[in-house]
């Protein structure tokens, strides 16, 4: 089998949808090696450069035009004679030669029609007319967890025989075991205390941040924070100053992803109280750390989290500071939910997921 990849987003995102195309094809070619692996892209980056080294993965320069990715993608891939071409990132080439070729599309959340607040107008328009496009398009497409299958039904009208769910796991370096040598030196490196709580992801207000901070004021719980800041870092750092809580919160820069396992590790507990996503990849990055995690009751987190995770209402603040006080406070407790939480998670890992994309795509041939 011949498959080829929309690798915009493998060569050029640092995180999301950079690591999502990353690891599909990284344990595509794990499992199963006897397949062709064709990346297509304008260009290439250091991203992704050991996955390339497989002789079985090739970068394909696509045609020269600055609309290549929509009007010449597709039939750069014919040209390869590729039997399944796969969109990575919720799109679709929209032009494509005569000849038979199965299209996928992987849809990861309509988070911009659930939330239109946090989009401009001109980006929520784009962003519909592409999705749908696409799903039209596709012969079948994945959605990375039930809650989004249910969003592309209802918001894009498509049938829901015609949607996949097929959830995905995280970067290997959660599943490994760090030296005692680079935990000591991460932990210097950032000045982690010795006890904290830990948050991930942009720091942006679907997010809720906030709240975390709002839920540990009047506490003496370290905060430990992760993830690249917005416009919306200036109304924390405000209520930060207001309430002397510099000295109880820090943030991190400069993270690499080894580091990251590491600062998981360390952490009593994980806090994610967004309030939706689409999967919720930081909270299986905690279950496979061990560390317990507290998360919102909404969306497709309880699908990323199981049953031995926290749930609070991202609401409410006070809701938020019960849980993580609790938890704070019952060290029993927190490696109970860990252990069951670790798991949990096993379902998350490479293999399993290989073997659907696998049985997936073979079901279209």
């Amino acid at each position: 089998m011949k498959i080829a990849f929309d690798a915009k987003r493998f060569f050029h995102n640092a995180s999301g949808l950079g690591n999502y195309s990353r690891d599909l094809v990284r344990i595509l070619v794990e499992y199963f090696p006897e397949n062709e692996y064709i990346l297509l892209n304008k260009n290439k980056s250091e991203r992704g450069n050991s996955i390339l080294e497989n002789s079985q993965v090739y970068f394909i320069e696509t045609s020269k035009g600055k609309f290549s990715r929509q009007f010449t993608m597709g039939k750069d891939a014919q040209r390869e004679n590729v039997d399944i071409f796969h969109g990575l990132s919720g799109e679709l080439p929209l032009k494509w030669s005569t000849g038979s070729i199965k299209k996928v599309v992987t849809i990861h959340d309509l988070i911009f029609l659930r939330f239109p607040q946090y989009y401009s107008f001109f980006d929520r328009k784009i962003h519909f007319w592409k999705f749908k496009k696409a799903a039209q398009t596709a012969d079948k497409i994945i959605a990375i967890s039930e809650q989004t299958k249910k969003d592309i039904t209802h918001y894009l009208k498509i049938p829901e025989n015609k949607i996949e769910v097929i959830y995905q796991g995280c970067h290997h370096a959660f599943k490994e075991e760090q030296t005692a040598d680079f935990i000591q030196k991460t932990k210097e490196k950032f000045n982690l205390p010795d006890r904290f709580i830990l948050n991930v992801g942009t720091v942006e207000e679907r997010k809720n941040l906030l709240n975390i901070v709002k839920a540990i004021d009047k506490t003496e719980i370290p905060l430990v924070v992760v993830g690249r800041k917005t416009k919306y870092f200036a109304k924390i750092e405000q209520y930060i100053r207001n309430n002397k809580l510099e000295k109880q919160i820090h943030f991190l820069e400069g993270v690499s992803m080894d580091e990251l396992a590491v600062i998981y590790k360390l952490a009593d507990i994980f806090v994610y109280p967004s309030f939706f996503e689409g999967f919720g990849i930081p909270v299986i990055e905690a279950l496979f750390s061990k560390t317990v995690a507290v998360t919102s009751n909404t969306s497709c987190l309880p699908e990323a989290g199981g049953k031995d995770s926290v749930y609070i209402d991202p609401q409410n603040h006070l809701d938020i500071r019960s849980k993580i006080k609790y938890l704070w406070e019952n060290e029993a407790e927190r490696k109970r939910r860990a252990e069951k939480g670790f798991s949990f998670v096993q379902k998350f890992n490479d293999e399993p997921i290989a073997q659907q994309l696998m049985n997936f795509y073979e079901s279209l041939l």
